[in-house]
């Protein structure tokens, strides 16, 4: 259980483990048992059944697995899962991830890497990996649980948003992770491409115009006509909901999207880049 300390800094995932840890303790009591003989039960000790129970240590999956068997739950723990998992995410994750939930439309615009909404696990690891001061191993794979999380949003059965991507050519060409990750994202830019509520376009290095040198932005179209964009640089994220800003944003991406080319155009060209690779 190494490295699932609590250290949570926001009053929702607080609630959250607070509402889970009360749960596992009323379900141990219930059964009779003490700490020591459940954590005799589900293979852990008794010191670690009283931190999660003091919501000093957040239970992993497998501790909840166990937990729901030994307690003959039925599954209600184990159920709890995945909202410990979003707990356990950043803060500006959650709130992202709400807010593409909203989403009509889901606009980006990006010259540094593949939209964190279409890259692979092995990418998305290499560029966390590349951050410095670089992260916590745990860390890490917290920031790469999150990031794939997100793209269930491709999954929704039902009132999917529209996708648009503007990738520059150059996160095509930039090995990020050495050649055989980029050639599975590569891949997987091919697969998403021809999904058919996405548009993806590439904006070639050749093009004179580029209206997108200030940088990489997201732009989301909401379902009460509200906009909201995302600017994330360096040390700095900042969600803009100023209808005056996200309006200079939306005409900016427009232009971005007629300087690059066509949909169809983007495919051959990262099927091209594929084939090179």
């Amino acid at each position: 259980m190494s490295g699932w300390e609590t250290g949570l800094d926001d009053e929702e995932a607080g609630a959250v483990m607070r509402t889970v840890t009360r749960q596992l303790k009323l379900w141990r009591e219930a059964a009779g048992l003490t700490q020591a003989e459940f954590g005799a039960a589900i293979g852990y000790g008794e010191e670690l059944v009283s931190c999660v129970e003091r919501g000093r240590r957040i239970p992993r999956p497998e501790y909840l697995d166990a937990a729901d068997e030994a307690l003959g739950a039925g599954g209600k723990i184990a159920a709890m899962k995945r909202d410990v998992a979003e707990a356990r995410y950043p803060k500006k994750v959650r709130d992202v991830k709400r807010l593409e939930a909203e989403a009509v439309e889901i606009c980006s615009y990006n010259n540094c890497v593949i939209d964190g909404l279409l890259q692979t696990e092995a990418y998305a690891r290499a560029v966390f990996s590349s951050r410095r001061p670089e992260f916590a191993e745990e860390e890490l794979e917290q920031r790469v649980a999150a990031r794939l999380d997100r793209q269930e949003i491709f999954c929704v059965p039902t009132a999917r948003p529209l996708f648009s991507f503007v990738l520059c050519e150059a996160t095509l060409l930039r090995l990020i992770g050495g050649k055989m990750v980029m050639r599975n994202q590569l891949e997987r830019l091919s697969e998403v491409a021809q999904m058919r509520n996405v548009d993806l376009q590439v904006l070639p290095l050749s093009r004179e115009e580029n209206s997108g040198l200030g940088g990489p932005f997201r732009l989301l179209k909401l379902k009460d006509g509200a906009a909201v964009g995302l600017n994330e640089i360096q040390l700095t994220n900042r969600v803009i909901t100023d209808p005056k800003e996200t309006t200079v944003l939306d005409m900016r991406y427009g232009i971005i999207r007629a300087q690059a080319l066509t949909p169809r155009e983007s495919l051959a060209l990262i099927k091209k880049v594929l084939g090179e690779s």
